[in-house]
């Protein structure tokens, strides 16, 4: 039966072979025609351009928006760490202590009730008399509210006080000279710095002694003593000399120096020709927050930028060296690794801080410690990646053709670790940064100077009076919290846009 099946394919094949060569015998030599006879062939010009790998990474970046705006953010956040702290007029050093704790203002919602210097407070009716013969310290009265005080309910008063004019009145020891040019000021400007000097002695409070805003007669507790004509007595110093009979200055070491009480809002006009104003008010030194926080976050970045460099230098290295060769080195650093993981990080910066502090500054030795123990994870992200990438057909075929290990591990294995590596590293630095953060603020690294401070050691001296004057705290914490959330973000979006998987992929 086979037989006869075999016989009967063999003879149809052959039917198709007659017809075939019968069909092929129609066409002459003479129909056949060149199509490109005159012409040489070759390839054409392709008509788009090439796209890179980083043009391709960068293509695929720009349309993830979310690390698209979140870099954008980052951008920002640079700029004004690196520009605020020159185009300031208050300087990371300068500080006034009379504007200690001043709440954020600008001038152009001064008007508008918005960030506009002042707070809302319930006083006694004690602070209402202290605060109400202060020029412009209370900006608004609410009226009187009812306080549970020890078991007796007592009115206070709700009020809105501007936390630059409540200052008051300052004492000033000043030279002849300075005296009479701030006279001739006053003359010109037609504005008022000297006020009549007061009776120290007169002073009857504890509380006020040295207070130039207790200029008037009270009590030892501090209440206001009013005359047969209901009014406020005062405790100027008198002088038959003067036009209105009170002393404006006492003079000093034979008439060359004078002590003098100032209004000081209008004194650090006169110093500086503009009334003070801190867009994010001032610390419990009196320092500007928005120049200060601007210097702390330049330190910060520049620190977590460094040590990601240095970290990146060195893990890659080390794990390109292991995810190679493998062997007894990768076991031998595999065991040193480990051993380095288990020291815990605030032990041995501690340390690095006891020791080496004081001989080369906090800073490097927090440097010191950070590259100490940074680079464990990139070395270890770069040698998982080569132990990927290192067995692939195409770096087999490229040591095959004579390529040397240098030219494998940089040209074809390292690249396509790239995205992985570069992710790490970006990551490292909101690390460092909240790292640093949280040495500063627990009190381990020192970094508050007069000179130089960091974004944790704000949020250290903003801690204690987070209730009263949230602004001290509420600048540094939403800094950070906009810089790590945009790092991680954008650390993500680049770890996509290297990915060599998904190049030229539409997303």
């Amino acid at each position: 039966m086979d037989l006869l099946i075999h016989e009967f394919v063999w003879e149809e094949i052959k039917t198709m072979i007659s017809d075939f060569d019968t069909t092929f015998e129609k066409f002459s030599k003479d129909e056949f025609t060149f199509v490109q006879k005159e012409e040489k062939l070759h390839d054409k010009k392709l008509q788009t351009k090439p796209v890179g790998y980083v043009k391709d990474a960068l293509i695929r970046f720009s349309k993830n928006k979310g690390s698209l705006i979140c870099f954008i953010i980052i951008v920002l956040l640079i700029l004004y760490a690196i520009f605020v702290p020159i185009f300031t007029s208050y300087g990371v050093s300068y500080k006034d202590p009379y504007y200690s704790y001043a709440v954020p203002r600008i001038g152009f919602f001064s008007n508008l009730g918005f960030w506009d210097g002042c707070q809302t407070r319930d006083v006694n009716q004690q602070s209402y008399e202290y605060y109400s013969r202060i020029p412009g310290a209370i900006k608004k009265d609410y009226g009187t509210v009812e306080h549970n005080i020890a078991g007796r309910i007592q009115e206070w008063h709700k009020i809105k006080i501007d936390t630059y004019n409540k200052v008051g009145f300052v004492k000033k020891l000043l030279t002849k000279e300075e005296y009479e040019k701030a006279i001739a000021y006053e003359k010109s400007s037609g504005k008022q710095l000297f006020y009549p000097v007061i009776d120290e002695k007169l002073i009857n409070n504890p509380s006020y002694k040295a207070d130039q805003n207790a200029w008037f007669l009270t009590d030892s507790r501090g209440r206001v003593k009013l005359d047969a004509n209901n009014k406020v007595e005062n405790i100027y110093i008198k002088d038959e000399k003067s036009p209105d009979g009170y002393a404006y200055f006492l003079s000093k070491m034979n008439n060359t120096q004078f002590e003098t009480r100032v209004l000081y809002s209008e004194w650090y006009l006169y110093e500086h020709g503009h009334y003070a104003s801190y867009i994010f008010g001032a610390d419990s030194n009196g320092y500007d927050i928005c120049s200060r926080l601007a210097s702390g976050a330049r330190l910060s970045l520049l620190l977590s930028l460094v040590v990601a460099a240095i970290n990146l230098f060195i893990g890659i290295i080390i794990g390109a060296l292991e995810g190679y060769y493998g062997g007894t080195f990768d076991l031998l650093m595999e065991r040193l690794k480990e051993i380095l993981y288990e020291v815990p990080f605030v032990v041995c910066m501690s340390l690095f801080q006891l020791y080496f502090s004081h001989k080369i500054g906090p800073v490097v030795s927090m440097l010191f410690a950070f590259c100490f123990f940074g680079w464990i994870a990139t070395s270890s992200t770069v040698r998982a990646q080569f132990y990927r990438f290192k067995g692939q057909d195409y770096v087999m075929a490229a040591r095959t053709l004579g390529a040397k290990d240098s030219r494998l591990i940089f040209k074809h294995v390292l690249p396509n670790s790239i995205g992985f590596i570069i992710t790490t590293s970006v990551l490292t630095i909101p690390g460092v940064i909240l790292s640093e953060s949280i040495l500063t603020y627990l009190g381990i690294v020192n970094l508050q100077s007069s000179s130089i401070t960091s974004v944790g050691a704000m949020l250290k001296n903003g801690q204690p009076v987070l209730s009263t004057y949230p602004h001290c705290l509420f600048f540094p914490a939403l800094f950070i919290s906009i810089l790590l959330v945009c790092f991680n973000e954008f650390g993500n979006g680049l770890r996509d846009a290297f990915n060599p998987s998904l190049r030229g992929a539409d997303e």
